[in-house]
């Protein structure tokens, strides 16, 4: 064997080496740190240099751009709400009369309702002096015109003229100018020469200002007479007499034309004729004696040109009477308090009397009303089935495909255009359901539909149907935001899934529900598109709530402040003197739906602290 193999051989059997002794790692010395290598595709940063991250890396564009939009969204609406609130709550500060003589010989007399700068046509200025062109000339060809409104519909057929400076001789604002607001016809701007009582002279001159507020004071008392006996005594009549018909007409289509029954019905509707007759009587002859009686007084009025403004076209040689006046005083002899009084007073007319005079004058308590009524019937249909179906989705049904198409329905119901529940609401709910129940119920009133057309039930429900997606995608969030440990924990006590839902989840879940609701009201409120079709009309003489059993009449059409602007804004004869209750209206509707949501807002707010308190 050489000696190469007897070492590898000796190698091979050698014993082992003991392993190295066991080091507590509290003794064991640290290791040197490793140096910080540079991956070969970066580039090794230089010595001392400071590292650059970009604005876009750290999102400050996006926040500073986030934080714009949401200011400018802010200013927005805060603008519109100022500017609405500036033009309707300012609509019924009295403004001065200006008297205006002009150069082709006219005089006249109005408020000053806008000013703006204009450049006139050349025909214009070709027939004005050379020292007027040249003014003109010398400011760019530019001039400045006024709207004058004039009002007197009944003398001009025209609520509102144009009036360029250059056309003005002379202005003034006289303190004997009036302004004279009428049941008919709109205002009228004139000055008062007499005051008339039979023919023959009441009061005259300075004596005017001191005779006119009691005689006007007495004459609104008997109008304000006139119309309580129109609607509750020769309503009470026309209600009685139209039972008495429908009663005997049921009969004949039950029992037959010949039978006993049509036979007593028709007695006793003529055993109670001669008592309505003489209760009819007695109105109308005290409405009569009301009308007379103002007619004895009469105020004559001339305007700027001294034509006199007559009671109507028809009769131009008889003065106003006081009957036709709603309100009247000098604005130009107005000191603060005076202003006041009269801007006082025509809210409170706005806010409780009836419109005329196409809706651009007068009230709108009868759209108020309305818009609440419908609001709050809106909101009782829609909160029971909105959160039932939410709680069935999110509690009761197994979730899978046909529960998820079904939510998607409902998320497309939302983007739906309102016009389209509208026409559903009218072939369902009015033709379909209210045509039912006509045959029905109310088989003696057909033709003539009670419940098979328009009304204010129906366009509620229709409300409903179009604002039923907010609340139920509202109550699902609710729900599922309620923690499951009190689930679990009501489970636990031995309750059953429906004694945990009623007394755990809905009572947690409320102030959602309520976000819900509140959302609802607002856009419902707000709705013109569907009312046009389902109930909303112009005028509604009577209101679907009254003194008349059932006092509640879910089958009368009503008035509505969004329609009612609609109206005013774009029906109206004139625009022009429509735009000041258009601005008011806007207000007062805003004004309501921030009432009803302010009232449901602080419902939820208590309910949350009540629930709040309740936490361990």
């Amino acid at each position: 064997m050489n000696e190469e193999a007897r070492t590898e051989e000796a190698r091979t059997t050698e014993a082992p080496e003991p392993p190295p002794p066991a080091v507590d790692p509290a003794q064991r010395a640290p290791e040197p740190p490793r140096p910080f290598s540079v991956p070969a595709a970066l580039p090794a940063a230089r010595p001392g240099a400071r590292r650059i991250t970009s604005l876009a890396a750290r999102g400050e564009p996006f926040v500073w751009l986030t934080g714009a939009g949401l200011a400018a969204a802010a200013l927005m609406i805060l603008g519109l709400l100022a500017y609405v609130l500036m033009q309707g709550a300012m609509t019924f500060w009295p403004r001065p009369l200006t008297a205006l003589q002009m150069a082709d010989g006219r005089r006249l007399l109005g408020e000053v309702s806008r000013v703006e700068t204009f450049r006139p046509p050349h025909s214009e200025l070709d027939r004005l002096a050379p020292p007027l062109r040249d003014t003109i000339a010398a400011a760019g060809g530019w001039s400045r015109r006024r709207l004058l409104r004039t009002g007197n519909y009944d003398l001009y057929g025209d609520d509102f003229v144009w009036v360029s400076d250059y056309d003005i001789v002379s202005e003034s604002q006289p303190a004997d100018a009036w302004t004279i607001e009428r049941l008919e016809w709109g205002p009228a701007f004139g000055y008062v020469r007499e005051i008339r009582r039979d023919g023959a002279p009441l009061a005259g001159g300075s004596a005017i200002g001191d005779t006119l507020p009691s005689e006007l004071a007495a004459a609104l008392d008997r109008n304000g007479e006139i119309r309580g006996l129109e609607r509750n005594d020769i309503a009470e009549v026309n209600l009685e007499v139209e039972a008495g018909r429908l009663a005997i007409r049921k009969a004949v289509l039950k029992h037959g034309e010949d039978s006993p029954e049509a036979a007593t019905a028709r007695a006793e509707v003529a055993g109670a004729e001669a008592g309505r007759t003489a209760r009819y009587e007695a109105a109308r002859q005290r409405i009569e004696a009301l009308r007379a009686e103002s007619a004895r007084t009469r105020i004559v009025v001339e305007d700027a040109g001294g034509r006199l403004i007559p009671e109507r076209v028809s009769t131009p040689d008889e003065p106003l009477q006081v009957g036709q006046v709603v309100r009247a005083f000098t604005p130009n002899a107005l000191g603060s308090g005076g202003r006041l009084k009269i801007f006082l007073s025509r809210w409170r007319e706005f806010l409780t009397a009836e419109p005329r005079e196409a809706n651009t004058e007068g009230g709108v308590f009868p759209a108020i009303f309305g818009t609440f009524l419908m609001t709050v019937i809106m909101s009782l249909a829609v909160a029971p089935f909105g959160v039932i179906a939410a709680l069935y989705l999110r509690e009761y049904a197994r979730q899978g495909a046909l529960v998820s198409i079904v939510r998607i329905a409902v998320n497309n119901l939302a983007g739906v255009p309102s016009i389209v529940f509208g026409v559903f609401g009218l072939g369902f709910f009015c033709y379909l359901v209210g045509g039912r129940i006509d045959t029905l119920f109310f088989p003696e009133r057909l033709p003539a539909p009670t419940f098979g057309t328009g009304g204010i039930l129906w366009a509620s429900l229709t409300l409903a149907l179009l604002t039923v997606p907010v609340v139920i995608v509202s109550t699902e969030e609710a729900l599922a935001a309620v923690p499951r440990s009190m689930r679990e924990g009501s489970y636990a006590c031995g309750a059953s899934k429906w004694q945990t839902i009623r007394r755990i989840v809905i009572p947690r879940a409320t102030p959602g529900i309520m976000t819900g609701l509140i959302l609802a009201m607002a856009r419902g409120a707000g709705e013109v598109a569907p009312l046009m079709i389902t109930g909303v009309v112009k005028l509604a003489p009577q209101l679907p709530f009254d003194g008349h059993f059932p006092f509640v009449h879910l089958e009368r059409s009503f008035m509505h402040l969004g329609f009612h602007i609609y109206d005013v804004g774009f029906q109206s004869r004139n625009s022009e003197a429509g735009k000041p209750m258009v601005f008011t209206t806007t207000l007062l509707l805003i004004a309501l739906i921030a009432l009803l949501n302010l009232s449901a807002i602080q419902i939820r707010t208590r309910l949350r602290r009540r629930f709040q308190s309740a936490h361990f």
